[in-house]
């Protein structure tokens, strides 16, 4: 695929772009998503970061542990780890025919308690197996809410398989009913989203085409899943695509303040790749 670029002015990208165009957003994008073949010769390079602009390196590396699945279901092996000042990058070896998942997943708990009249945080890091000794005795007014991230990628070689999409039943993960790497731009594609295992409605979706930083205008879609967790998507242009799927957020979560305790926060990012006709 050939794609024309126009470059703007950056004071004019500016002026001209919404205030949500500013947001860091974490992403991993593959330099390939489809691939013909496999074998010791077949890899796929991996940036990883978070930027302003989507799928530019402007602000910091992602720096989380990355894992693979193999098309079977088996762990495959993250190589040749580099991390620098603006983005990390790793390698995937296609030695199989099929689906690879390329992905993080970090669970934990936030919130906060007293302790002889003092308000204390719970520590960054804490899941829910160590919550019991993050929070000293005597404690008192726990409140807590337990989080969710995941952030993945998917390249094929050959015909698409399944395997990898089997839900661990922790936070939100997708369930092709489209494939992933089967996208074609003017064709809608459908996903289903489940939430800890079972299909959750009312996420909001949002769907960011690539090349922010060369156009005037977000093109951002703002959706929601069904009754059913699903949610269907119409592509543009060709190209790659930012998607982020979360938990709704209170009136109060948007303006900065901490989440209801008992809350269920959690979040769902990939790239996608839309072909050309």
């Amino acid at each position: 695929m050939k794609f024309r670029h126009v470059l703007i002015a950056a004071a004019g990208v500016a002026i001209t772009l919404p205030a949500a165009v500013q947001a860091h957003r974490q992403w991993m994008l593959p330099s390939m998503t489809v691939v013909s073949g496999e074998g010791d010769d077949v890899w796929v390079t991996v940036d990883a970061a978070v930027s302003n602009d989507l799928f530019y390196f402007e602000h910091q590396p992602m720096r989380a542990d990355v894992s693979v699945l193999l098309p079977d279901g088996t762990p495959g092996e993250v190589k040749n780890k580099a991390t620098g000042r603006y983005r990390t990058t790793f390698d995937v070896q296609i030695g199989k025919r099929g689906t690879y998942k390329i992905f993080y997943a970090m669970d934990g708990v936030m919130g906060s308690y007293k302790l002889n009249g003092e308000e204390k945080r719970i520590p960054r890091g804490t899941t829910t197996a160590t919550l019991a000794a993050a929070i000293p005795a005597g404690a008192t007014d726990v409140k807590t809410t337990e989080t969710s991230n995941r952030n993945e990628i998917f390249v094929t070689a050959g015909e698409p398989t399944s395997t990898v999409f089997k839900p661990t039943g922790k936070g939100i993960e997708l369930v092709p009913v489209t494939h992933p790497n089967d996208l074609v731009a003017g064709e809608p594609a459908t996903f289903q989203f489940l939430l800890d295992g079972k299909p959750a409605a009312g996420l909001p979706v949002t769907v960011i085409p690539g090349g922010i930083r060369y156009r005037d205008q977000l093109n951002q879609q703002d959706l929601k899943t069904g009754a059913d967790g699903k949610v269907t998507v119409k592509w543009g242009e060709p190209g790659m695509y930012w998607i982020n799927v979360t938990t709704p957020r209170s009136a109060g979560a948007e303006q900065g303040a901490p989440p209801a305790p008992g809350a269920r926060r959690a979040s769902y990012v990939t790239t996608l790749e839309v072909m050309a006709p």
